[in-house]
């Protein structure tokens, strides 16, 4: 991804790393724990639904011979929207509309557009294929992962998903169409100019900026963004690991598009979910005096950030309590008394 700034400037990223016959032993011990993102080129090369991917047509087929028939969510947006899913012009709500239908009739919708210019945009979006597609997991297996994992899959026409992250592990299976990415790190965050923290598409914050048509003067720390961007192009068969939290932006290219991915978190439910974490301490701390906010810095960095475990040995093993290692059960305990002081 690149762009042009207003003196004329060339600004870009790199293109994200590749790596070919890579088995589940060499992505956990060099990949996963590299926390980088990866091109895996042809890992899911064989899979049936990779090679009814090449026809539209087939693709079709083979997804309708396999439907359960529940309906599966989807997103529209008119031509105008060019095929970008995203808020509407004063932000009070989006350039879209989330429907409901079946798979059958949304890939018949989905083929219809691809063969005109200047229709509206569709999108199936994060369908689960248990329960919704009878043995797609058994003959399209991912190697990489324990099969407990559930792939959930993306089908649509060209399209393009605003810069977002998830707070998950993820890897991303390209089927059919090209789709591409573009990556930023975790700590691009302040260049991106996200957009509404509680109005959100799905959850997480989204840019407000067009990478597609990159607007320098109005977001000119972007310019910034872009030079620490990776990138990538992915092909049918190619698949992509996007590390926790990495932000990312799709562009789905071609007329009739489809990806399946993954996601997974180590984290153990009962722990809770960082990002509530993050909208407490918004509320509790970031309008304090500056001295304030300085001295509970220095608190999580000790207590949180620090890469050392909190220095525990001087509290007796009986009272260190969440100084101690948390097991499933305090760690409840723990949320229950929390919600008790929330909800006075």
């Amino acid at each position: 991804m690149t762009a042009v700034t207003e003196s004329g400037e060339r600004v870009g990223g790199r293109p994200i790393p590749e790596r070919r016959d890579v088995d589940r032993d060499l992505f956990e011990r060099e990949i996963l724990t590299a926390g980088r993102p990866v091109v895996m080129r042809g890992l899911v090369a064989d899979w049936p639904v990779v090679k009814a991917g090449r026809s539209g047509d087939d693709l079709r087929r083979y997804l309708v011979e396999r439907d359960t028939g529940a309906p599966v969510g989807a997103l529209t947006a008119p031509a105008s929207a060019q095929g970008r899913f995203h808020y509407n012009a004063d932000l009070t709500g989006f350039n879209f509309r989330r429907v409901q239908l079946r798979l059958a009739d949304a890939l018949t919708t989905i083929l219809q557009y691809g063969s005109e210019a200047q229709v509206p945009s569709l999108a199936v979006q994060s369908v689960s294929t248990r329960g919704q597609l009878s043995g797609f997991d058994r003959e399209n297996p991912m190697p990489m992962l324990d099969p407990a994992i559930e792939p959930r899959i993306w089908v649509g026409t060209r399209g393009v998903v605003a810069t977002h992250h998830d707070p998950s592990e993820n890897i991303a299976c390209c089927v059919a169409g090209r789709r591409r990415f573009t990556l930023f790190p975790p700590d691009q965050a302040r260049n991106l100019y996200l957009g509404p923290f509680e109005l959100t598409p799905a959850g997480a914050q989204i840019s407000l900026a067009d990478l597609t048509d990159p607007d320098l003067d109005r977001f000119p720390r972007l310019a910034e963004a872009l030079d620490a961007a990776w990138t990538t192009e992915l092909e049918p068969g190619d698949a992509l690991y996007i590390p926790y939290l990495w932000w990312h932006h799709v562009e789905a290219t071609e007329a009739v598009n489809m990806l399946v991915n993954y996601w997974w978190d180590a984290q153990p439910a009962e722990r809770g979910r960082p990002q509530d974490a993050l909208t407490l301490a918004m509320l509790a701390i970031r309008d304090l005096p500056p001295t304030h906010r300085a001295a509970w810095r220095a608190m999580f960095d000790h207590y949180v950030f620090d890469d050392a475990a909190v220095d525990a040995a001087h509290v007796p093993p009986h009272a260190q309590g969440m100084l101690g290692p948390l097991d499933p059960r305090t760690a409840r305990q723990i949320r229950a008394a929390l919600a008790r002081t929330l909800s006075r």
